[in-house]
């Protein structure tokens, strides 16, 4: 995963590349070039001048390449976050709704919001990351170069160094790790909070939910602390040991310098190559980015890994658009919801489905339309099985209208027409919603987040965003927040206006049962009748799932 990151980053890893290559190169000749320039100020050999130069040059190099590695670095973080998080929006539409169902609403945003941006600096934490080790390593080269002895006083200190940072990145990783799983955690109960806060302020539990909501932070800051700790240990033990290597290499040094075996120059550039090694602070602030990319990559491929529903390739015959369950069983939670639903909706006709709460209703909706795929079973829509559908054919023929629909698009218009061109003044006439947006400013040009709306009247956009379903509706207690009136007039209004489209209605009202071609009563799980609703109100138990018309 992070290897992929990286080349989503595009050419800006090889530009982060030729930088890091260009610096790391520039930091180890300098020390050189300044000790040859002492030397030849001392007069033992070499010009000034030219030595000057080229150190000059060298800083020229070194401070061009760290301008170009910052401007690199967040542009290809820029690139690489927006196609992780294109990437893993995709995979999310694609998934199983049962698979999507697994991850709270509010982690799924943490994940494609800040894990994401994580993840999008790997190229800057991985290529900063190899270039970080060129000072130490060639540092440790140049003092082996210049006297075996001196290298062999840096090298203890480098291995103790070593070992040290090697135990934060087992430290800071368990403990990001831990950060951002907890963060998840609170997100998805604060969106949960919020989608019921309404509820919440009518029972007057708002004090139990903030603590519901709280309720990790102990955990959270537990992870936090242990990330600060893991970075901050190793930072003081970095400070005591580099000074302690780069006085060794001095007095070595020092010892071979009274010896006859260094020249003045030569020891300064010993000791610039030893504190160019033991200033392992940029060393410790890349690792600690790599631990975060590596991080949010792990967050980000959980998602990924799980694979998504195979897209089918046939476009649907032509038909009446007759629905078809055959043995559809679907199980979610450990327990069996639908079991052995056989089922048939004829072309053009309207099914109003209805059962107690928690019959299975909702679902058997989901699964007629291929929202769900079944457990077991199939669903077809004039012959052919949904799971065989393209995409594409079956969003055009099978529209969706639901009890709290989510509204998409720029303006109202497009939240009807889903993108389409056409067909929002239609829709919204046979939706009993046109008088509303001709009372809205800019009608259905109107911005989505400028349209103050009711409960009802988001139902009723949602109703005419169905009828771009040109073969089958279904209307999963899509008129709850209607009154009476209203729904009898949409009823009739889809009755007439729906044209060869089948409709298959979820609801809890009797009226809206008896305006149906049949009704399909849902007990348990199962299809206990299909019947029109003059012939099952004959049983009493049929009439109790009206009791109250309060059914889920």
């Amino acid at each position: 995963m992070l290897l992929r990151l990286v080349r989503d980053a595009g050419a800006h890893v090889v530009v982060l590349a030729v930088a890091g290559l260009v610096g790391a190169v520039a930091e180890l000749l300098l020390p050189a070039a300044l000790g040859r320039a002492v030397d030849a100020v001392l007069g033992l050999g070499g010009t000034a001048t030219i030595w000057l130069t080229v150190a000059i040059a060298l800083i020229g190099a070194a401070a061009v390449s760290e301008i170009l590695h910052d401007l690199a670095a967040a542009s290809g973080t820029a690139r690489a976050t927006r196609v992780v998080r294109h990437r893993l929006l995709r995979r999310l539409f694609a998934l199983p709704t049962e698979s999507a169902a697994g991850y709270p609403l509010g982690d799924l945003v943490a994940r494609l919001s800040s894990q994401s941006a994580d993840a999008g600096s790997a190229a800057a934490a991985v290529v900063g990351g190899v270039f970080a080790v060129l000072p130490p390593v060639g540092g440790l080269v140049a003092l082996i170069l210049l006297d075996w002895r001196l290298g062999a006083a840096y090298l203890l200190g480098l291995l103790i160094l070593g070992l040290l940072l090697r135990g934060f990145v087992t430290d800071a990783s368990e403990a990001a790790g831990g950060y951002q799983r907890v963060l998840g955690t609170m997100a998805g109960n604060l969106a949960e909070a919020l989608g019921g806060s309404r509820t919440i302020a009518a029972a007057g539990t708002v004090d139990r939910e903030i603590a519901r909501v709280l309720r990790p932070l102990p955990s959270l800051s537990r992870y936090g602390t242990g990330t600060w700790t893991a970075l901050a240990t190793a930072a003081g033990r970095t400070a005591l040991l580099a000074p302690l290597t780069l006085i060794a290499v001095i007095v070595a040094g020092g010892l071979l310098l009274a010896l006859g075996s260094l020249t003045p120059g030569s020891l300064l550039a010993a000791v610039q190559y030893a504190a160019l090694g033991t200033g392992l602070g940029a060393v410790l602030a890349t690792l600690n980015r790599l631990v975060r990319a590596r991080t949010g990559a792990e967050r980000v491929a959980a998602v990924l890994d799980i694979m998504p529903a195979p897209a089918g390739a046939r476009n649907l015959a032509a038909g009446p658009g007759e629905l078809r369950l055959e043995g559809v069983t679907v199980r979610a939670g450990g327990r069996t919801v639908l079991s052995g639903i056989d089922l048939t909706v004829p072309g053009g006709a309207t099914v109003a489905v209805v059962g107690r709460s928690g019959a299975g209703k909702s679902v058997l909706a989901a699964v007629a339309g291929g929202l769900r795929s079944p457990g077991a079973g199939r669903v077809l829509l004039d012959g052919v099985p949904l799971a065989d559908c393209a995409p594409d054919a079956l969003a055009a023929a099978v529209g969706y209208g639901f009890e709290r629909p989510v509204l998409v698009g720029a303006t109202i218009g497009d939240a009807i027409t889903m993108g389409r061109p056409g067909g929002a003044r239609r829709a919204a006439e046979v939706a009993a919603i046109d008088g509303y947006v001709a009372r809205l400013p800019g009608g259905y040009d109107t911005p989505l987040d400028e349209a103050p709306m009711s409960g009802g009247e988001r139902q009723r956009i949602g109703l005419a965003r169905a009828l771009r379903g040109d073969r089958l509706l279904i209307l999963d207690d899509a008129s709850s927040s209607l009154d009476t009136v209203t729904e009898a007039r949409i009823t009739s209004s889809l009755t007439r206006n729906a044209g060869d489209r089948t409709r298959l209605v979820v609801t809890h009202r009797r009226a809206t049962a008896a305006r149906a071609d049949l009704v399909a009563w849902v007990d348990g799980g199962r299809v206990r009748a299909v019947a029109p609703h003059r012939v099952l109100w004959a049983d009493p138990r049929y009439r109790a799932v009206f009791a109250g018309e309060v059914t889920g």
